[in-house]
């Protein structure tokens, strides 16, 4: 293809990606009273060839082509407008963790480290030993992990993707809702941030166990903590100069912002480099921000064209890699099964019931077990991540999406029942990613 011709394709794309994710999006909020995220998980499914390749797979194949090209000389190569299609969904997926980061408040987790402690020690090691538990058991009888994944690896993986919270859901549920300083509040907040962080760590660990070299697992231990390190006695006082230059122009001017994106380019190439991750750069980066103007303005000038243009391309290239129908025997809907009720109970059930022995009741415990048991757009981070580095099976990676799906479709509903005539109920959320 020339240049000319991938870029109308692109166009093309993008523009089927943003119709489908808003009319799912205008339907879902309207009459289900669900979340964008939800939404946007589902369109992505839809696009992908579990529906639109159904109903017409020779448009889908053509649209978004998945089968590699095939060279004269007899070698493949990845179809070069899924390529591009991928790298763009990997800038929107960094720019976005780099802003869930700078939202990310470690005074919320000085008021009530006891209590968010006990919580989020409930969300991880439950789900982790749980998740852990059924990937010893099902490694080897079905098709789940990749060939040279050793049944420790895979454990790790899965324990560690069976931890994640949605945060960034969460988070915006209890803004909107008026109810983000409230003690309840402030307890979810801060076992929810402290959750996702250990879940992020965990993943780099999982990472750089797979490396078959010890000196390149060594490097990315070593170049992670060495990264965090950096970034929290020495970044942050180096980053100050954002909120000085901030006081002198008067505001966040483009040269700012620029400086900001190359810092967060770079960042997020070096976390990459020694085989971590991109977005853990991003995140770390962002929490290492200054806050105040400077944030809330960067925020501002970055936050809507990342949710409602770039994420929904990582949501669809999701949807493409996600093939219902690899899910097409008894055993493997009931390994499914399985993986929703370990989700639901290592998860909700485990968080509710640390946050009524840290002294909520049970009202309150429940809203958190709910709200800690979405996964939304964060295991999908996780679920790709795996995908791509040759840990799980595309049968897995659809298996963990409906779980991801379900216990996200599950979040909204509960929680406006449960805060329905309380003093914290207030409006229903508009825009939860």
């Amino acid at each position: 293809m020339s240049n000319f011709e991938l870029v109308l394709k692109l166009l093309l794309q993008l523009t089927v990606i943003l119709v489908a994710c808003r009319l799912v999006t205008f339907v879902g909020r309207r009459y289900l009273g669900q979340t964008d995220v939800v939404c946007e998980m589902i369109a992505g499914v839809m696009l992908g060839p579990s529906l639109f390749g159904l109903i017409a797979p020779d448009l889908q194949q053509w649209l978004f082509p998945k089968v590699p090209i095939l060279l004269a000389t007899g070698a493949k190569i990845p179809n070069p407008s899924m390529s591009i299609l991928f790298a763009v969904s990997q800038i929107g997926l960094v720019i976005y963790m780099f802003l869930i980061g700078l939202e990310f408040n470690t005074d919320l987790i000085k008021q009530r480290i006891k209590s968010a402690g006990l919580v989020s020690g409930a969300g991880i090691l439950a789900p982790f030993t749980l998740g852990a538990a059924a990937a010893f058991l099902l490694y080897g009888k079905a098709e789940l992990f990749k060939e040279g994944v050793t049944p420790w690896a895979a454990a790790l993986y899965l324990g560690a993707s069976m931890s994640i919270t949605a945060f960034p859901m969460l988070a915006r549920m209890l803004y909107e809702r008026g109810i983000a300083k409230t003690r309840f509040g402030t307890l979810a907040l801060a076992a929810g941030s402290i959750d996702d962080a250990t879940a992020w760590c965990l993943l780099a660990i999982v990472l750089a166990s797979l490396k078959a070299n010890a000196s390149i697992a060594a490097l990315a231990i070593g170049g992670g903590i060495g990264y965090v390190l950096l970034s929290v006695f020495v970044g942050r006082s180096a980053l100050s100069i954002f909120t000085r230059m901030t006081k002198r122009e008067g505001g966040v001017s483009i040269q700012t912002l620029t400086l900001v994106l190359i810092v967060l380019m770079f960042s997020s190439w070096l976390t990459d480099a020694v085989g971590i991750y991109a977005v853990f750069g991003a995140f770390i980066l962002g929490t290492a921000m200054p806050r105040g103007e400077f944030a809330e303005q960067v925020r501002d000038r970055t936050e809507y064209l990342t949710t409602s243009f770039l994420l929904p391309i990582f949501f669809v290239f999701s949807g493409l890699n996600t093939q219902i129908g690899l899910v097409n025997t008894p055993a493997l809907w009931a390994i499914a099964l399985l993986i929703v009720l370990i989700a639901i109970l290592g998860k909700g059930i485990a968080c509710m019931l640390a946050a009524k022995l840290a002294g909520e009741n049970w009202r309150d415990s429940a809203t958190i077990g709910a709200l800690m048991n979405a996964r939304g757009l964060m295991e999908l981070i996780i679920l790709n991540i795996g995908l791509e580095q040759g840990v799980i099976t595309p049968t897995l990676f659809t298996i963990m999406v409906i779980m991801a799906i379900i216990t996200t479709l599950m979040a909204s509903p509960i929680v406006a029942f449960l805060l329905q005539g309380t003093s914290y109920a207030s409006s229903t959320s508009t825009n939860l990613n």
